[in-house]
């Protein structure tokens, strides 16, 4: 089976394309110009200033929203200033509040030390009396057991007795040596 395509509008005029045709060339010319003058007219008097205006009303805008960034910005830095500065009071406060505690603790600690240590001290010299009490009887104690142990053994070594007074003399006499 053929096929023929055409390109040719059936009972249509026959001939060039219709810009290039030569007889219609001028008319055309005439209102390329007119088209061209009624666009030009239109775009600068009624979409330009249009467009104008939007771009202006964006910049306007953007210029704004630039001021009130700026405004936000210094706002937040002046609100992070006072945040650091009481930041900074605040740890300034609380060394020294740390600071007097420390120094009441250590001045009631120091107190009850020197309360603990005169106790201590008191029950020191006490106890140092009572063995120098109990020293010096025991010593006393010593130089009758002494006196007693030397007659004993004059006794025993000579076969009489000796006097009280002699033991003694003879105990002192050896214990100053």
């Amino acid at each position: 089976m053929a096929t023929n395509a055409h390109t040719e509008v059936p009972g249509g005029p026959k001939g060039a394309f219709p810009p290039f045709n030569a007889a219609t060339f001028a008319s055309q010319l005439v209102w390329l110009a007119i088209t061209f003058v009624f666009l030009y007219v239109m775009m600068s008097k009624v979409a330009l200033p249009r467009v104008g205006g939007i771009i202006e009303a964006r910049a306007k805008r953007v210029a704004d929203d630039l001021a009130a960034a700026e405004k936000f910005r210094k706002e937040s830095d002046d609100a992070l200033a006072a945040y650091e500065k009481a930041l900074t009071d605040a740890r300034a406060r609380a060394q020294a509040i740390a600071g007097e505690t420390r120094d009441r603790q250590t001045a009631e600690s120091e107190a009850q030390r020197k309360r603990l240590e005169d106790g201590l001290n008191a029950r020191l010299a006490e106890a140092e009396k009572t063995i120098a009490a109990n020293k010096q009887a025991a010593m006393t104690n010593v130089s009758g057991i002494a006196v007693e142990t030397a007659k004993a053994i004059v006794t025993q070594l000579i076969g009489a007795a000796p006097t009280d007074k002699a033991a003694e003399a003879a105990v002192a006499d050896a214990l100053k040596r």
